[in-house]
């Protein structure tokens, strides 16, 4: 169900650079809606997750596989031979 369009106090249109002269409302479709009225500016952003165009670009830290060996092991320390 639509929204009422309500003003937003202290806003700046990103276009024309006015204060308080954008105007917030949620249409039909649940999209919500910036539109200011000195410039005509509007803006939607959609409540729904995006569906994910592109996968994850591959990086050298996920394309490997994790082959590192997770076990505990003793460190152990030498005396130098001028501290006897």
């Amino acid at each position: 169900m639509p929204t009422p369009k309500r003003f937003i106090a202290g806003a700046v249109c990103p276009r024309c650079a006015e204060m308080d002269k954008i105007m917030m409302f949620t249409t039909d479709d649940d999209d919500q809606v910036r539109e200011c009225v000195a410039c005509g500016f509007t803006d939607a952003v959609s409540d729904a997750p995006p569906a994910p165009a592109n996968p994850e670009l591959e990086t050298r830290v996920n394309k490997r596989g994790n082959e590192d060996d997770h076990t505990v092991k003793q460190v152990v320390f030498f005396k130098s031979g001028e501290e006897d």
